[in-house]
Parts: structure tokens; sequence; C-alpha cells
């Protein structure tokens, strides 16, 4: 129809206007359309809309309004394309690269994304809602890739786009510089692959490496570099291979176009246990190892098992023996999608296979030594992430709450025991805490019936509310659960008498055997047994128990987590009325910082059993408040008196309700009961009015809207009790003055409070009394009699 067209191997997807057979959309880098059946073309609109278009739906009734998606996410019109609405909550980013800083207290997790530039932000925060998509800050555009910040100094951050242009980046004043190797005089241009690699050296933090088909080395934070190989590619003719079956003619159709030179460095590292042992991996599968800083290098171009010229993905020096690394090789554009993951002992001369167990369809894109643990290896692979306790001898897959997917990227945060994972299309993963995994081994999951992993320091500060009124449309990335976190393993759980019942006549059935039913006898017993559940208990360093709950009994690797608050004193309530052994009284004011330890028990049948710990740990102030308490322990002391003053007064207004109800009843009874006399009834009565006059000490006047709306009058005790305990809900530092005023008085006008209710509900017992000799009818209570 004309002569228009796009890149062929990125685009021409064609799609129909539902109403118009002449109207024809071209999802290109700016989409066009026609409206004369191809014949002429102009742009479909890109008002603030990313480009690079892919995918279009179009509404079939109102074909004005329609979805189009690309490499900058999803995006609606109303208009035919005038304006959009960004959907801006989708987690859904394709990262290349990962890299983590030092940031206190909450480190910084940077990327490179597929076409929506270097990116920056906290791996937590303050607040309960989590972290916004807004606290992110761009690096650097284009396409992102490798990124590093100095571990001395996070303010200085080192980002690259697509063929190694590479900036440093001033996260204080948001300044940017390039940095780029130059060709030196008289030197030609060097090959840049699309994924440059470059790393900050474990011994300097000023020093960087950087690879095209030559390595680079910057002892000046790229203000100048050094050249400190030749070519450590194989520096081959890509042309010698056939594609597609044939050797193809320069003139061929897209031929080269959008399409990295070949005879590139990939995969770069750096020895943390000596300086200048570097390993250099290339796109056309060699591994360059350099044991003097670059001045002499090692080259090894076959590897068991490995096809030749396979891209060398990735490669880990281990931090435990000099000799030891380990490599991942990816085959994927010979359409090869095996796993290969290597290890040598010999500084890379020699290499066996450690694939092992991981599946035959997915390519491995990362290989990662635990910093602490030698055994403990991590591979991200096209499709999920696998993890092996025993150097790759097995793998094991991290399958849950991890959807298939590339992972692209692997860093361990060393401070906060954090392992983080880009993945290509689902954004960041942060495994909080993942050291529990360095305890294990099979010997271990096997001989231990129990097991309660050392627990992290829990940081104690006040949490910031979430965002009201956004709506559904921003993304905040949840926070690890607040508190002290307790990660721990059951070999197994005790069977209930019921499950067992069940699995003998599942097995019967499948033999085709009588099943022996149960009787009432057998049914009682299961419906009395109890349990089983876990038992947390925690205590402080002088061994006083602070806090204790219960959770279902599960077996394998779980977690359970305290706020770092004591209990509520907060009278009991029952959920449909029933008993609930799990259910967790809620939490009170703030424990003291300081040491603490945690052991866990089972409870099954009528029997405790201690399974693991006391395991201790530490709750430490963040130290973020302007004002802090000056006698944390004088602060303590203080609201502990508070927390005893809840118990009661909470407690005296459940036990003023259930003397109103029980009034009630015996007014009821007193009314049905024909030889009740006058005097009776008007007692009653005045135990009525006196609970009346006993509510309003309480609560005062019901206000309508407004309690600040209500003539002045008395303070209800409840409202006074609030102005002690709740104002200081969200604070850490010392009682206002206020405060400390509110419980003095409060102090002094409760007590004659509950004298008056313990005097009604005598009286209530006399008329208990009373009922009972006028045969009256039951009220809650009273023991029937003849």
């Amino acid at each position: 129809m004309s002569a228009h067209n796009s890149s062929g191997q990125y685009y021409s997807e064609l799609l129909c206007d539902p109403k118009d057979e002449n109207k024809v959309y071209s999802l290109e880098t700016i989409s066009q359309y026609t409206t004369d059946g191809g014949k002429t073309w102009k742009k479909a609109g890109n008002n603030k809309r990313h480009v690079d278009d892919h995918a279009m739906w179009i509404d079939p009734e109102h074909t004005t309004h329609f979805f189009i998606g690309g490499d900058g996410g999803v995006y609606e019109s109303w208009d035919g394309g005038k304006t959009y609405l960004f959907k801006n909550n989708l987690p859904v980013t394709q990262f290349y690269r990962v890299g983590l800083d030092n940031t206190e207290p909450f480190y910084w997790v940077y990327g490179g994304t597929q076409d929506n530039n270097s990116l920056g932000g906290p791996s937590r925060n303050l607040k309960s809602g989590g972290v916004g998509s807004d606290e992110w800050v761009v690096t650097l555009g284009g396409d992102g890739f490798w990124q590093a910040s100095e571990e001395s100094n996070p303010d200085i951050v080192y980002s690259a786009y697509q063929y190694g242009n590479i900036y440093r980046y001033d996260r204080k004043s948001g300044e940017k510089i390039k940095v780029k190797p130059t060709p030196r005089k008289g030197e030609l241009t060097y090959r840049w692959n699309w994924d440059a690699p470059f790393i900050l050296s474990p011994f300097k933090d000023t020093r960087l490496y950087m690879g095209a088909n030559k390595l680079f080395k910057s002892d000046d934070r790229g203000s100048s570099w050094e050249v400190i190989s030749g070519d450590l590619t194989r520096n081959e003719d890509r042309n010698q291979f056939k594609v597609m079956g044939k050797y193809w003619p320069s003139d061929a159709v897209a031929k080269d176009i959008s399409t990295s030179q070949w005879g590139t460095i990939v995969s770069l590292a750096e020895s943390k246990l000596k300086e200048g042992l570097i390993y250099v991996g290339t796109d056309d599968g060699l591994i360059q190892i350099s044991g003097d800083g670059g001045k002499t290098w090692t080259k090894v171009s076959s590897f068991p098992g490995v096809p030749e010229y396979t891209y060398v993905s990735d490669i880990c020096p281990s931090t435990f023996d000099e000799n030891i690394v380990f490599a991942s090789f990816n085959n994927t554009k010979s359409d090869d999608f095996k796993p290969y993951v290597l290890k040598s002992a010999d500084k890379g001369r020699t290499w066996s296979s450690i694939s092992s167990n991981l599946p035959g369809n997915g390519s491995v894109h990362s290989i990662m030594q635990d910093p602490v643990n030698p055994d403990l290896l991590f591979a991200g692979t096209e499709f999920s992430f696998y993890f092996s306790l025993d150097g790759g001898q097995e793998w094991t897959k991290f399958a849950n709450g991890l959807p298939d997917v590339a992972v692209r990227d692997i860093a361990v945060q060393k401070r906060e025991k954090d392992l983080v994972i880009a993945t290509f299309g689902r954004g960041f993963y942060v495994l909080d805490d993942y050291s529990s995994l360095r305890e294990l081994s099979a010997d271990k999951l096997k001989s231990e019936d129990a097991i309660l992993f050392p627990v992290k320091d829990a940081l104690m500060y006040v949490q910031e509310g979430s965002r009201y009124g956004t709506g559904s449309g921003i993304y905040q990335a949840k926070n690890p659960k607040f508190g002290a976190v307790f990660t721990y393993f059951i070999k197994d759980v005790p069977k209930s008498l019921k499950s067992e019942r069940l699995k003998k006549g599942k097995e019967l059935f499948k033999k085709g055997e009588p099943i022996p039913q149960p009787t009432k006898e057998i049914l009682d017993k299961e419906k009395a047994e109890r349990g089983p559940w876990l038992k947390f208990e925690i205590k402080n360093s002088t061994g006083d128990i602070v806090r204790s709950f219960y959770k279902k009994a599960s077996k394998g690797i779980n977690r359970a987590y305290w706020d770092l608050r004591y209990q509520n004193p907060g009278p009991v309530s029952l959920n449909d009325d029933k008993f609930n052994p799990t259910k967790d009284a809620g939490s009170s004011f703030r424990a003291l910082p300081g040491k603490y330890s945690v052991e866990m028990s089972i409870f099954h049948s009528g029997e405790e059993k201690h399974l693991a710990g006391p395991v201790e740990f530490n709750a430490l102030v963040l130290d973020n408040t302007t004002l802090p308490a000056k006698d944390r322990a004088a602060l303590d002391n203080f609201y502990k008196k508070v927390i005893d003053l809840w118990r009661v007064t909470n407690g005296a207004q459940e036990y003023f309700q259930a003397l109103q109800k029980k009034t009630a009843y015996i007014q009821q009874a007193l009314q049905q009961s024909p030889q009740a006399s006058l005097e009776l009834k008007n007692t009653a009565n005045e135990l009525k009015h006196q609970l009346e006059d006993i509510k309003f000490l309480f609560d005062g006047t019901p206000a309508v809207a407004s309690r600040e709306e209500v003539p002045p009058e008395q303070m209800p005790l409840s409202n006074r009790f609030d102005n002690i305990a709740f104002v200081a809900w969200q604070s850490t530092s010392e009682p206002t003055k206020t405060q400390l005023q509110n419980y003095k008085i409060l102090m002094e006008e409760f007590p004659p409070v509950l004298e008056k209710l313990k005097s009604v509900d005598a009286s209530l017992k006399g008329l208990e009394t009373e009922l009972d000799k006028l045969k009256a009818p039951y009220t809650p209570g009273r023991v029937p009699k003849f």
C-alpha cells in the first residue's frame, strides 16, 4: 500500500480499528495510524508517554478509548491519543542489574532497567505502608545496566546506560558526570557490549574496573583510565557463523542492526581475598584470569560440557579460598537453554560442573556464593531462583511468593543479611535476613527436631502512618515486618487423632478394604483434643517474661514476630464465644531497649514440650528523634504503671457493663414475679440510677458528633486515661507534665468509683438472694435452687 515500515525485528504489530476497516494502527517507536487502508500514515500521539510501543487494545464500543503498552508500561487514552493516563501501580520493571549501598539506617537498592533509566531507592522506610515509587531517584537515563556505590560514601553512585556509558552520580546534589574510557591517541575505538560490566574494587573505594574488548582500570573514580589488557576476546569475525542455516550478505535486511558488536567483555569480578586477582568473561566463550592486576593474563577457552563460544553470563570468586571461583554460562543465542554452572579450585584453569539437578530448560544468568557459609550458593535462571546448601550438589527452588521470572542478577547486603535479586519483569525482590539459610545443612535438617535460628538486632522506632486518600493508583513496596523476627524450623508436628483416622481410611479405601466407622467415643476424643500450637516466650535480661504469644504449629521453616511492645492488659474478648488458643492479646506500650531472649515450645494433648532456645537478641533504638527520653528506665516504669491502670480501669468498665446487664435482668425477673414487692422493685431501680451516674463519671455526656461540642462538664475518667496513654502512642520521648498530672488526678478520682461499683455489686447479690426466695425465673449468674 505504501513504503511505510518500522523495525522488523522489534515492532511490526498491526491492529485494526474495530469499527473502521480502513483505520489501522502500526505499533512502533511512536505508533502510527492510517485512515485510508495504509496509503498514508501519521503519528498516533505520544503526549508525555514513553516511546517503543508493542501492545494495544481498542475499546470495541468507543474506539477513541484504548490502552497502549510498551517499554514504559501501560497507558490509557480516552480521546484517541491526545492525552494519556499512566498506570503507575504495576511492579513489572525489567531489571538487568542490581547494586546495594551502605546507607544508614536503611540501605538503598540500585538497578539498571530495560529502557527505563537507572534507579535507586530505599530498601525500606519508617512508614507502615512501605516505600512508594516516588521515593526512588533516577541516576541516569536510557537503558540501565551495572550499578555500584562506594562502600564508605553512599552518596557516590556509578550508573551506566547501554554500551558502557558510565556516569558518576552525586546523590546529595543530583549532579552527574560521564566517566567512560575513551581511546588513547592512535588507538582504535573499543567494542562495547550492550550490557558492558564495571565493578568497584573491594580493596579501594575509588578504584573502578570496566570492560569493553579490553579491560580498564581507574584509581580516581573514573577521572582517568589505564588500559590493563590487550583484547581479551577471541577477536573473531561473527560472519563466520551461519544464521538460520545460511551466510548472509552485508545488505541483508536488518543485518547487525540494534545488535551489540561481538567479541566483548560481559562479566567481570575481582577476588575479595587477593588484590589484583581479576576474572573476565566474554560473549564469545572465554574466561581470562590475571593474578597481578592485569599485567599478565591466562586464557581459558574450553569448559567441560559447555559448547564452544558460549556466553559467560557471570563470574563469582570465592570469599573463602582464593583458588575457588564459580562461573555461569548462557547459550540461549544458540537455541540451547541448558543450565551451565561450573566451579574451579585452581583459579579458573580447570573446571567441573555443579549444575546437578537444575532444570534442563532454564539458562543461568547469575551465580553467587554466600559471604558467610561457603557451601551456600545462589543461582538466577531464566525462570526462577535457586539455592544450594552443599556447594551445588543439590539445588532447591525458591518457590514461596516468587513468580516464574528471569533472575538476572543477585546481591547481598552484608550488614542487614538481606538477599536482593533483579528480575526481568517483576522488579526487585528482597529476602529479609536470610541468615537462617546459613545455619542449615542436609544433616542438620535430618538430625534436629526444631531449630530457633539466631535473631537479628531489632530496631526500635515509631512507624509513621501510611499515605491517605491515594486510592489504588500508587504502588508501595511493603516494608519488612516491624520488630524482632524469629525464624524457626520444625521437622514435624504431632498428628491429630482425626487426621490419623482419615489417613488410615484413605489407605484402606485405595486398597478396597473395609473402613472402620468412628464411634461416638472416638469422635468425642477427637473433638476434645487440644493442639498442637507453638508458644513463644520472650524474657528481658533479668529473666522476667515480658511477652508471650502462640502460633499454629506447622512444619518447615517459618517466622514469628514480636512488635517490641508489652502485652495489652485489656479485658479478654472472644470470637463467637469460643476459646481460641492462638489468639493474640494485642499490644500496649513499647518495651525497654536492651537484651532479650526468646524460647519456643509446643503444646499438644495437655502437655507442653520445650523445642528450642533461649536465643538472645538486642532491641536497639534507631536514634532518629530530636527529643529522646533522657531516662528510658524511668519512662518504662511510668508506662508499666499506666499499663496496670489500663488493666484496672478497662476491667472496671467491663465490670460496669456486666452489672448494668445484671441489673436489667433482675428488674425483669422482679417484674415477672407475682410475689415481688414494690420495695424490691424500687431498690433495683435505684441501683440502675446509681449505675447511670457511674457511667456519666466514666464517659460524660454522649457527643452527637464531636466531644468538643459538649458544653463544659466534669472531665470523664475514660477521656482522662486517653490523655495519659494514647497521646504518647506514637512517641518515645518523656511523658509530658500534662500526662503526669492526669495520672495523678485519675489515681485520686478512679478508686472511689471502683468502690461504688463494688457496693452496687453487693446490693445486686442481695437482690439475687431475694429472687431465690421468691422462686423467681433464672437470671445470669444465679445458681438454680429447689
